[in-house]
């Protein structure tokens, strides 16, 4: 690839990226899509760090922003697509871990009841059953979704 189709390449990620936070995965695998070799990906890439384009950090923050509050995604769900987007877990998981624990149960509270009133049950265990495997699918975890829908715990059972 000559000089002029990088600085074009490198022009239209710098468009791409002002237009909203992209991490540095995404980046180099969109220009990998576009015939992009690896070695000038990775020069792209570097060149839109060096220049704030791309932060790592930032996006984290506004990725786990979005998905909580807008998808009302679990801290499970979201961590697990930081991972599939190679991003540091140094940088994301003290960000997840400072979501308000109160703030946290309201929405899956308020998750579980929008989602009861469409669940069909013929008693209380199976509509229980639907609950949690509708809020496990969303991310969230057993022991917190217990903890909205009062299910006991499984080691008070067994006593």
């Amino acid at each position: 690839m000559n000089e002029i189709n990088e600085n074009e390449e490198l022009k239209r990620m710098q468009t791409w990226c002002a237009a909203g936070e992209h991490c540095r995965s995404e980046v180099t695998e969109k220009l990998v899509k576009r015939n992009v070799p690896y070695d000038v990906a990775d020069r792209i890439a570097d060149r839109l760090e060096q220049e704030k384009f791309i932060d790592e950090s930032r996006y984290c923050r506004a990725f786990i922003n979005d998905k909580f509050r807008l998808d009302k995604w679990g801290k499970q769900k979201i961590d697990m697509a930081l991972q599939q987007k190679r991003l540091d877990p140094y940088i994301y998981r003290p960000l997840l871990n400072a979501i308000d624990a109160d703030d946290y149960l309201a929405t899956l509270r308020a998750l579980l009841e929008a989602k009861r009133k469409s669940i069909r049950a013929e008693n209380d265990y199976e509509r229980n059953g639907k609950l949690m495997r509708f809020a496990l699918s969303r991310g969230f975890a057993a022991d917190d979704i217990r903890q909205c829908i009062d299910l006991p715990e499984e080691n008070e059972e067994t006593k």
